[in-house]
């Protein structure tokens, strides 16, 4: 039997990088993927059409995470759509590096909106759904910047950093109906957040991962489907980091 056999989850911000990589590796072990982009482009059909050829369904759905009321919509559509949700992968998120002495209101405002309150609109959505079938499992994406710190960072880091506070909390208050409420925490990888970084620089990260190698998007989804799935059944309230072991 596949591990996530019947069962139904919503990825938000899917068209590339990890979340892509998720969809994926959810719909070869049986679930159905409803995924959101803020934008439609090519990639979306495309995405759709990989989803099902795994014999399972797929919905695509416009939504800027950091908007409330469109959480609340595309949760209920999806639950229209597909019938139940039983995960929710935070995924989408954003950067705008900058030191803090020339970091500008704006650029604070966006990230922390971008990544953690996102965030918490999508649990605020789905939470109603789970407690009420005592089941499910929600994983957010943080990073290992929340641990570690970075230079130029300190926006992305705090913002990143609240999902570990929010999920430990969040994991306390949803226990007792069976939700389980988990974090994965990537290092370096291979994705578009990363694409403008210089060589050299990546090369200074690679020279401190034990593994020595970038990491790929299915690093991470892999991670996540274990989370996801029947097998973590008695995890919740934890960060996993997926670094290679960057120190």
């Amino acid at each position: 039997m596949k591990l996530l056999e019947n069962k139904s989850a919503l990825i938000t911000g899917a068209t590339r990088g990890i979340g892509y990589a998720t969809a994926l590796r959810f719909a070869q072990e049986g679930c159905n993927v409803a995924f959101t982009f803020l934008k439609r482009n090519d990639l979306v059909e495309k995405v759709c059409k990989e989803i099902e050829s795994y014999g399972v369904r797929a919905l695509g759905l416009a939504s800027d995470a950091t908007d409330f009321q469109s959480a609340e919509q595309v949760v209920k559509a999806v639950i229209e759509k597909m019938g139940k949700i039983d995960i929710l992968v935070n995924n989408a998120g954003k950067v705008k590096d900058g030191l803090m002495l020339r970091m500008s209101e704006e650029q604070w405002d966006s990230v922390i909106t971008g990544n953690l309150k996102s965030t918490f609109n999508y649990i605020h959505a789905v939470a109603p759904h789970m407690l009420r079938a005592k089941a499910g499992s929600i994983i957010s994406l943080s990073s290992s910047v929340a641990l570690l710190g970075n230079v130029g960072q300190s926006n992305y880091a705090t913002a990143k950093a609240g999902l570990i506070g929010l999920t430990r909390s969040l994991a306390k208050e949803f226990g007792s109906r069976n939700v389980r409420v988990n974090v994965v925490a990537p290092g370096l990888i291979e994705t578009d957040m990363t694409d403008f970084m210089s060589q050299d620089y990546k090369q200074q990260i690679i020279d401190r991962i034990c593994l020595n190698r970038v990491g790929k998007p299915d690093d991470v989804a892999k991670v996540i489907l274990f989370l996801a799935s029947d097998l973590a059944s008695y995890i919740t309230g934890v960060t996993i980091p997926v670094t290679g072991g960057l120190s």
